[in-house]
């Protein structure tokens, strides 16, 4: 609302400096070959036809709008020294019936403009304060321009020439309650159709214009105490009907009060048009001085709307002033009584004080010393309850990775032998999962790590160590190359199954961390295996030593047996047909970490 206002108070004060420099820059040369009324111009009026409507103010002024529309009309761009053209004027769906058409011819720095209607309904079929219609030229750009009054006669037909120094425009028909308006109201009767053979620029409004809300000049004068209402229409000229409706309006509105010399002008003029009809002066005269009035009284209107929105405003300043200032002064005088009172405690209390010293120092004390109790107290209690609420969430957090770390432990105890130890689980590849003597991945250690990859996948950022071992057969080298090369083959492995690369690490650790004896055969296959570490913060372990640690694992511990034997537990020495245990160098296994001795 205060956008609308702000825009309205600068559009009216626009519209009311370019009335009075320029009172007669409304009206383009305007030439009506049709007066409907003009014909009742000579004939007798009683006196009291002219203030047979008292007009009565409302007890509360209602707020003057402007509501914004938009519309599609199409606009043309019409070219200079072009000649003529024509559009189409077509009825909307207030007036559908209605039809039309308008030359536009092409003048030096103007265009002429020449408009024929037909079935036109009369204006008082929208309401009784409307009384003639206008014709208005709407730039690209919203901006609105009264071209003239459109007056039909008896049959409906009317034709206006005009012309206008716009060069894009598209064309409108409202009604209004008189010529003189400067917005057009929102009862768009007809809108021009441009022709295929219209020459000129086609170009879309699209910018929203300003529109005046029907029932808006009727806002401070009910529609039936207008004087047109009351007049006989068949004896007096529309240019007076228009001008008595106009000055009413500016009274109503008060512009006796804040526009008294532009509403006198205005008077003065319909009381010389009410003497001519009195007198049974020509049309013509009567139509001279009516327009004038109708000009004048809308001049007091916009003014009087102006000055009130001043006046609204520089009261609303006001007031905020009144209410800062009194604001001020309360709090001024609050202050003052605060310190008035705070001076009387202060002196009662040493009154007091001075009678009554060792009781009230005693009486202090005590006091502070409760509070003091007390304070810790809370302090203790509210310690206590957060220490439990945060016991109560590690226990809870403890508990779901402990469960979700049993869990992890039992399915992979289900593929391959796996044990729980303080570095994470970490369940064990035996070597009769690879190749002799090879680091290739056999179809049963692709099918087992196909299904850990499965498991690690279901759990939240878990990591994998993947630590390669042989036993002591063979060289260092030759054995920290295998362990490392077998290690890596898993990797990449898991990887192939989905397992994210950046949570995987192959360290090779050869013959340094046995887990067994490399005295007898048994404790030789043990020792060559490849141990997947996992861990990470959903089952509550990382990796100890850091996942790039070079400190070889510590040693086995905690161990859990698989829960299925022909899976997990492997024999002492596998052996395939025809081939020997793997327990030496002279030994041929399938299943071997190491190479032969």
């Amino acid at each position: 609302m205060k956008i609308i206002g702000a825009v309205l108070l600068a559009f009216l004060l626009t519209v009311s400096l370019a009335a009075q420099s320029e009172p007669n820059s409304r009206g383009t040369t305007q030439d009506s070959s049709s007066q409907a009324t003009a014909t009742g111009g000579e004939s007798a009026v009683a006196t009291q036809d002219q203030n047979a409507t008292a007009v009565e103010p409302m007890a509360q002024t209602p707020t003057y709008r402007v509501t914004v529309v938009g519309r599609t009309t199409k606009a043309v761009n019409y070219q200079h020294h072009q000649g003529s053209t024509k559009v189409d004027l077509r009825g909307t769906s207030l007036m559908p019936e209605a039809k039309g058409d308008a030359s536009v011819d092409s003048k030096n720095g103007r265009l002429q403009i020449d408009a024929k209607m037909e079935h036109l309904q009369r204006p008082g079929n929208f309401g009784p304060e409307y009384l003639t219609y206008v014709l208005w030229a709407i730039t690209p750009e919203g901006r609105a321009n009264n071209l003239g009054e459109v007056i039909p006669d008896n049959d409906g037909k009317a034709s206006l020439k005009v012309t206008t120094d716009l060069q894009a425009f598209g064309l409108i028909v409202t009604a209004e309650p008189y010529f003189a308006v400067t917005q057009p109201s929102d009862l768009m009767v007809m809108e021009n159709i441009i022709r295929s053979n219209t020459k000129g620029w086609e170009l879309p409004i699209d910018a929203k214009f300003e529109a005046v809300q029907r029932g808006q000049y009727t806002v401070t004068i009910p529609a039936s105490q207008l004087p047109a209402t009351s007049s006989d229409t068949r004896k007096t000229p529309l240019e007076l009907l228009e001008a008595r409706n106009a000055v009413a309006i500016a009274k109503a509105t008060g512009a006796e009060k804040y526009a008294p010399d532009s509403l006198a002008k205005a008077a003065d003029f319909l009381n010389r048009g009410e003497d001519y009809l009195r007198r049974k002066q020509g049309s013509k005269a009567i139509g001279t001085v009516a327009r004038g009035a109708t000009e004048a009284a809308e001049d007091a209107r916009l003014l009087t709307i102006r000055k009130k929105e001043e006046e609204r405003i520089a009261e609303q300043q006001r007031l905020a002033r009144e209410r800062t200032e009194q604001a001020q002064a309360k709090a001024a005088q609050e202050t003052a009584q605060r310190q008035q009172a705070e001076q009387e405690r202060q002196a009662a209390e040493q009154a007091k004080l001075e009678a009554q010293q060792a009781q009230q120092q005693a009486e202090q004390q005590r006091q502070a010393a409760e509070a003091a109790r007390q304070a810790a107290l809370a302090q203790q209690q509210a310690a206590q309850a957060d220490a439990q609420r945060a016991q109560l969430v590690a226990q809870q957090a403890q508990q779901q990775k402990e469960e979700m770390r049993t869990r992890l432990l039992n399915q992979l105890n289900q593929v391959l032998q796996t044990r729980d130890t303080a570095r994470g689980v970490i369940a064990t590849m035996p070597d009769v999962l690879f190749d002799f003597n090879k680091y290739t991945l056999r179809p049963e250690a692709r099918e087992r790590l196909a299904k850990v990859a499965g498991i690690i996948l279901a759990y939240p950022d878990l990591h994998v160590q993947i630590e390669g071992h042989t036993d002591s057969i063979g060289s260092g080298a030759y054995n920290q190359t295998l362990s490392e090369q077998r290690a890596a083959s898993v990797r990449d492995y898991l990887s192939s199954q989905g397992v994210a690369i950046n949570n995987l690490v192959a360290q090779g650790f050869g013959k340094s961390d046995p887990v067994a004896s490399n005295a007898t055969p048994a404790g030789r296959q043990r020792n060559r295996r490849v141990d997947l570490v996992v861990s990470g913060a959903a089952i509550g372990q990382n990796v100890g030593g850091g996942v790039n640690s070079n400190t070889p694992p510590p040693a086995a511990n905690n161990q859990v047996q698989p829960s299925t034997a022909p899976s997990n537990t492997m024999p002492a020495a596998a052996t395939s047909p025809g081939q020997a245990p793997n327990n030496g160098a002279s030994q041929t296994p399938n299943t071997s970490l190491s190479p032969p001795h």
